[in-house]
């Protein structure tokens, strides 16, 4: 009782610190990587940097206060620049980890963020890509991977049902298709689940949860689709990315660290 109880406390705590990082990177880091240099590539990179220690930071809190456990394989695997990092997402702070760990990442975002006064400095200095214009993704996807960097998409767009079976959107497999960009798959677990859609944080389960992340060898869309239209194609790999997920889900979990 007790320890859930500090686990609820140091929950809140958490997510109080993650606020005030959001507070410290517009009005206090933004201005100096702005003021730094003159190439937006360079300050794109500086900004995603920073972002990816914020994220990593969080963790850290996280795990170090009692919050949490986590094991996330071998780091070098995240390192695949020009993937497409695709995972399941089962729970809130999935982006939290895979921003701390992927190498250069990018995201995809909601456009309302960009025009949130809070997150819209961060998000432009970094160079994420709004959703607002289908075409408009594709399009900065193709250069964002062309210059390097991973982009992290979940396919279903948002948190899984607890419960269900997952149910995957196409826009991811649009991407992949239309820019031919290999695919780094990454199975997410939570166990016990916890900060699911619809979840507040502070209903904590009785056990410290226990997030696992692991990448698994890539996927060549030239593989998956064969010969097809762009429409046909990314039907079809939606389907074969259902399919591959809810195999990767139903196997057991690797044991803890």
């Amino acid at each position: 009782m007790l320890n859930r109880m500090w686990r609820i406390a140091a929950t809140g705590l958490s997510f109080s610190v993650f606020g005030l990082g959001g507070v410290i990177m517009p009005v206090l880091v933004a201005p100096i990587i702005y003021l730094s240099t003159r190439d937006q590539r360079t300050r794109e990179r500086r900004a995603k940097a920073f972002v990816s220690f914020l994220m990593r930071s969080f963790v850290r809190i996280m795990h170090g206060l009692g919050v949490l456990s986590y094991q996330i394989g071998d780091k070098t695997q995240y390192n695949r620049p020009g993937h497409l990092v695709l995972a399941n997402h089962p729970t809130l702070i999935d982006t939290v980890f895979l921003i701390a760990f992927v190498p250069n990442a990018d995201c995809v975002v909601k456009g309302a963020l960009k025009r949130n006064p809070f997150t819209r400095i961060p998000i432009g200095l970094a160079g994420y890509i709004a959703n607002d214009d289908p075409e408009g993704v594709i399009v900065e996807a193709a250069a964002s991977l062309a210059r390097g960097n991973s982009l992290i998409i979940f396919p279903e767009g948002t948190r899984t049902t607890p419960g269900q079976p997952i149910k995957l959107r196409r826009g991811a497999a649009n991407i992949a298709v239309r820019t031919n960009a290999p695919i780094a798959p990454v199975v997410s677990r939570c166990d016990p689940i916890t900060l699911t859609k619809g979840e507040p944080w502070y209903r904590v389960p009785k056990t410290k949860p226990h997030f696992s992340y692991t990448v698994r060898p890539s996927i060549h869309v030239a593989d998956v689709i064969g010969q097809n239209s762009a429409s046909l194609a990314a039907r079809n790999l939606t389907k074969y990315l259902h399919n591959y997920f809810t195999q990767e889900l139903s196997l057991n979990e690797q044991p803890r660290a």
